[in-house]
């Protein structure tokens, strides 16, 4: 059986094309009345979330959408960095608003201008609104969880004849939003300028160790890294310390287990809960035939333990690939576009469509394109292989050479993740492993630029990190296709 241990953390995102994260600029792109214009195509979609405010949505006759940031009450309040991202895929437009965990507790506010023919769909979690407005065109969908979302017209020049409904929560903002300034070429952007969605930020997320120690380098700052794509260096626009708050999700394989083991990978997954940093918000999946959600993503520490004392023994045919494949997009789903996100795996790898696996028909996905999936997840996937392993007794017994498989497959899962690959021996381990990935999270920076080479080809793009430290060692995925 092979061997590999590393106890580091090593995590590159992939691009998301398209995405942009407004961080990056200056400090003047926070001011109210900056306005980002946003195109959308045909048949496209935008969605709209902000958890931190309200969404004041106003109709005009243009065809694009502008949306802004209302910092605080008045708006007089500064940010360093623009609270707003924009997650372009596609037919699938995201706007959605982010707070640092330096920025200020004040509110958020945002303010939307869309097209008149725009087909709006307004909810808030606090139950001010839930209501659908427009005439059959874009799809625009607003979600607020903090706050109070309201809808009007603009003012009418003449006598009205025809009001947009307008619907109020608690005292939302409802003055208008600046005019668009024109695009610019340059790579600084200054107030009031234009940020165009097909922009494109890489983000990388890295971990440094200190080769003497292999522990985590800390403390390390912007001017200390030098970042390279395909041999020629790139910008750094972005920079962001170990300390920014993770979604992480435990995905935990339940197949074959006993009462017996099953209460030990409860107490594990408790010790996994209790070691996290108190920002970082955790979910639970268990699979056998199905993947079943145990816990939603959620900070509530204490109902984290009380679901996890839920888990029980499951049954049906390992399909490790669908349930990866399931936890991918749960998480997609439920995470927040501020946090980092990782999938914590633990399982033997015996999916049943791995030859020599007894009796099972595994997963409808593939491993192949499983992972194909895992290199394009915005997040880290780390691997904690259980070795399960018993001597074959007849052939209808899993052969030795299928555990080969499940464990070289985890640890290719691992590195096709960004993460790290964890060899379990005993259950009774498997909480010091938890412990260990959690430590290696907070080891972690993330730098972002824009690619000198914007060509949407396809083709692979070489990354290569530099840190001007004696010993340092940067470890993270290697590149990206440029889709």
């Amino acid at each position: 059986m092979k061997c590999y241990h590393h106890p580091v953390f090593l995590k590159v995102q992939k691009v998301l094309l398209g995405l942009i994260f407004l961080a990056a600029f200056s400090p003047t792109t926070a001011y109210a009345d900056d306005e980002i214009r946003i195109d959308l195509p045909a048949g496209g979609q935008l969605k709209v979330r902000n958890d931190f405010g309200d969404v004041t949505a106003e109709v005009w006759s243009n065809s694009h959408v502008a949306v802004s940031a209302v910092i605080g009450g008045d708006g007089s309040t500064r940010l360093t960095r623009s609270p707003i991202i924009i997650d372009n895929r596609g037919l699938l437009i995201t706007i959605s608003v982010v707070r640092r965990p330096v920025d200020p507790v004040v509110p958020i506010h945002l303010k939307i201008k869309v097209p008149e023919n725009a087909d709006i769909t307004a909810r808030s979690a606090r139950g001010d609104i839930q209501t659908r407005v427009g005439k059959g065109g874009p799809k625009i969908d607003i979600q607020t969880q903090a706050g109070a979302i309201v809808l009007g017209s603009p003012p009418q020049p003449e006598i009205e004849t025809a009001k947009e409904p307008e619907l109020l929560g608690a005292n939302g903002p409802k003055r208008a939003a600046g005019t668009p300034a024109e695009p610019v070429s340059s790579d600084e952007i200054t107030e009031g300028d234009v940020i165009r969605v097909d922009s494109q930020l890489v983000t990388l997320n890295i971990s440094v160790i200190d080769r003497s120690t292999n522990r985590g380098l800390l403390g390390l700052a912007q001017s200390e890294f030098k970042l390279f794509e395909d041999g020629q260096e790139q910008r750094i626009v972005q920079f962001e310390s170990s300390s920014a708050p993770f979604d992480l999700m435990l995905l935990i394989d339940l197949s074959g287990s006993t009462k017996d083991v099953v209460k030990l990978i409860r107490a594990a997954a408790i010790r996994f809960v209790d070691a996290a940093r108190p920002a970082d918000r955790i979910g639970v999946i268990t699979f056998a035939g199905e993947a079943k959600v145990i816990s939603e993503l959620t900070a509530d520490r204490e109902l984290l333990r009380q679901r996890i004392e839920t888990i029980d023994t499951a049954r049906g045919d390992t399909k490790l690939y669908d349930a990866t494949n399931f936890a991918m997009d749960e998480l997609l789903k439920e995470s927040k576009k501020s946090r980092r996100s990782a999938i914590v795996l633990m399982s033997d790898g015996l999916d049943g469509t791995i030859p020599g696996v007894s009796g099972q028909q595994g997963s409808r996905k593939s491993y192949q394109e499983t992972l194909r999936n895992i290199q394009e997840f915005d997040g880290v996937l780390y691997t904690l292989w259980l070795n399960t392993e018993y001597q074959a007794m007849s052939p209808e017994d899993t052969q030795p050479e299928a555990f080969d498989a499940g464990h070289d497959r985890l640890k290719e899962m691992a590195d096709a993740g960004g993460g790290v690959f964890y060899e379990v021996e005993k259950l009774t381990d498997l909480a010091g492993a938890y412990e260990q990935v959690v430590a290696d999270l907070g080891t972690m920076y993330s730098l972002a630029y824009r690619p000198t080479n914007s060509a949407r080809d396809g083709k692979w793009r070489a990354i290569r990190i530099g840190v001007s430290r004696t010993n340092a060692v940067p470890r993270g995925k290697r590149g990206y296709y440029a889709n």
